[in-house]
């Protein structure tokens, strides 16, 4: 079963079980990928393109936690976690940070790239080419400065 048919399973499912926070955030990242495919037109059957839809909905979200603990509202918080907790459980598997390290470590060195922050823009092209759906960017990028910045 692919993402999208799994998506619409669990928006029954939760429609069954009376799930409003689970019901909801299904519902909108249906709608995010039918809107997707209205603008693009283009039918997403790729759990590839679905996943990247995704992403951008639970990164969306955590940049709203950082405003609503900046302006207290702990009610929209919990409401916002929990929504990235439902998205989290459509997404593949992502590195651990030490894995990240690794394989940076190991992308340096097959490049024979020298700890110098000059080689930022090299390393982080062929890590984020290589890791780009295993590994958050942002998490790519602390690895990479943490290689050049070890002199």
């Amino acid at each position: 079963m692919g993402l999208k048919e799994q998506l619409m399973q669990d928006y029954k499912d939760a429609m069954k079980n009376a799930d409003a926070v689970k019901k909801e955030t299904v519902n909108m990242v249906r709608a995010a990928i039918k809107q997707y495919e209205v603008d693009q037109r283009v039918e997403l059957e790729d759990d590839a393109d679905i996943v990247k839809i995704i992403k951008k909905q639970v990164k969306m979200r955590t940049d709203a936690l950082a405003d609503f603990a900046k302006a207290g509202r702990d009610d929209m918080l919990e409401g916002y976690q929990k929504e990235i907790d439902i998205l989290k459980a459509y997404l593949p598997e992502e590195m651990g940070e030490e894995e990240i390290r690794a394989k940076v470590n190991e992308i340096a060195e097959k490049l024979g790239i020298e700890a110098d922050m000059k080689n930022m823009g090299m390393l982080m092209k062929n890590a984020m080419a290589e890791l780009k759906d295993k590994a958050d960017g942002s998490a790519v990028n602390k690895a990479v400065k943490e290689f050049l910045s070890n002199k």
